[in-house]
């Protein structure tokens, strides 16, 4: 049985899911003054100066291996973001978030192709439950047709998954500070770099509304990905990847406080997710293996 420390890193993933959630009504506010791709590049240059201030004093002693997995981890980033800002001007927000979802069960996949790590029967079972709860939260009438959108859309998912199993790899091979300012770093740059391809030619004016959300949102971009590389040098990335998928029920939840309304297929989408967590978390004896430890 697990220790209380020993969840502690899962505790973490629970709260900066939270945290994430509670962001999305502050990013639609945000949409008002800026295109979707030029704030989230202001958003994680606040994100990577602010980690930068504490972690100034250790960043020149980065090392080759912490600037790449930082690009590497960044470009992901910007592009599961970036692809999936692009796919939406194509295709509706709930066939976005059903092909989006589709990054839970890449996780364990990609974890196994790149690494041959395979994951515990239990997370696969865990993770298939979390992306049902996602595809309802998503709600019915969809199709897969591969079109212009829906390729974006899946591709940023692809992206997404491949950064969750990046962090989960580099995390404990590179120090953890000089890697969060780096992935911050060349988010925000490769995010800006996306521009023109989503269509984003002109830069918004100067507005305090925009500079307060863009810092706010950096701050908390800044705690969210600093906590992803620490608590994944412990969580396994296929079970980290279910804990994200919690993120709709609490941009749900803060939705509703909102004044917005919870339709009952969200509901059951957010009970089948916090399913697939418990699901993930179980290890149970087969009868074979009871069999041969009583031999």
């Amino acid at each position: 049985m697990r220790t209380s420390s020993s969840r502690l890193p899962e505790f973490a993933l629970v709260l900066i899911t939270m945290v994430w959630g509670g962001t999305f009504l502050l990013v639609q506010l945000a949409m008002q003054y800026s295109g979707a791709l030029f704030f989230v590049g202001c958003r994680f240059a606040a994100a990577a100066l602010a980690v930068g201030l504490l972690s100034w004093r250790i960043l020149p002693g980065m090392t080759r291996r912490d600037l790449l997995a930082g690009m590497a981890i960044g470009a992901m980033i910007a592009l599961g973001y970036g692809l999936q800002t692009m796919g939406l001007r194509h295709i509706p927000s709930s066939e976005s978030g059903m092909l989006t979802g589709l990054y839970v069960p890449l996780v364990p996949l990609l974890q196994w192709l790149f690494w041959r790590r395979r994951p515990h029967i239990m997370c696969l079972a865990g993770a298939l439950c979390a992306f049902a709860g996602l595809s309802c939260f998503a709600g019915g009438g969809f199709s897969l047709s591969f079109s212009y959108g829906q390729t974006l859309t899946l591709l940023g998912a692809f992206a997404i998954a491949l950064e969750i199993v990046l962090i989960s790899h580099f995390a404990p091979r590179v120090d953890l500070r000089r890697v969060t300012v780096a992935q911050l770093g060349f988010a925000a740059l490769f995010a800006f770099l996306l521009m023109p391809a989503a269509g984003e030619l002109d830069i918004p004016s100067f507005s305090w509304p925009l500079l307060g959300l863009a810092a706010g949102l950096g701050m908390a971009s800044a705690a969210i990905q600093a906590t992803m590389n620490w608590a994944q040098k412990t969580v396994e990335p296929s079970r980290a990847a279910i804990i994200y998928a919690g993120e709709p029920i609490w941009a749900a939840v803060f939705g509703r406080m909102a004044g917005e309304r919870l339709p009952a297929l969200a509901l059951l989408g957010g009970a089948l997710i916090v399913l697939g967590i418990i699901v993930s978390e179980l290890r149970p004896r087969w009868p074979r293996a009871r069999r041969a430890a009583r031999q």
